[in-house]
């Protein structure tokens, strides 16, 4: 697993491995092009659903986040779609920390379709601000809960 493009060596990671959190979604008539495929934009709307129920199987919500003045934009976002989600499709989204960085705070993501056939890789990288945008510390506490999911070498504070 390696964009040819961009070289992102958190890919290379054991997905297999703890740490890995599994978000559910049927493929809904909405999210998909009259090719009857889902429309590539949507592919972003299912990664933040899937990286929102993580927070929230951390315990820690992204609205319990914005109240204590945490935002966490989307500054940059790599995907490679490998094969379409279609129609009534019932998808597996992956989700994992690849990166914990004083302000900075990536995710590697996967999509599979029910028959584990890998669809989309993508990594979004996000950072850390207040919601009057001024760049800011990750909360100690969500580096504490991160950590524990990543290689040793990922989380830098």
């Amino acid at each position: 697993m390696e964009f040819s493009a961009w070289n992102i060596a958190d890919f290379r990671l054991d997905w297999r491995m703890a740490g890995t959190f599994c978000h559910h979604h049927r493929v809904s008539y909405a999210e998909c092009t009259i090719g009857d495929h889902v429309y590539h934009s949507r592919y972003l709307d299912l990664l933040e659903a899937a990286r929102g129920e993580f927070l929230r199987s951390l315990g820690v919500t992204v609205q319990s986040l914005q109240e204590a003045d945490f935002i966490f934009p989307v500054i940059e976002a790599h995907l490679r779609y490998i094969s379409p989600a279609r129609y009534d499709d019932w998808l597996t989204i992956e989700v994992r920390p690849t990166r914990v960085e004083r302000v900075r705070l990536n995710f590697g993501q996967r999509v599979l379709n029910q028959n584990g056939k890998l669809l989309l890789e993508a990594e979004t990288f996000h950072c850390c601000t207040s919601r009057d945008e001024k760049p800011k510390r990750l909360p100690a506490e969500l580096v504490e809960k991160l950590a524990g999911l990543m290689a040793p070498q990922a989380t830098t504070m």
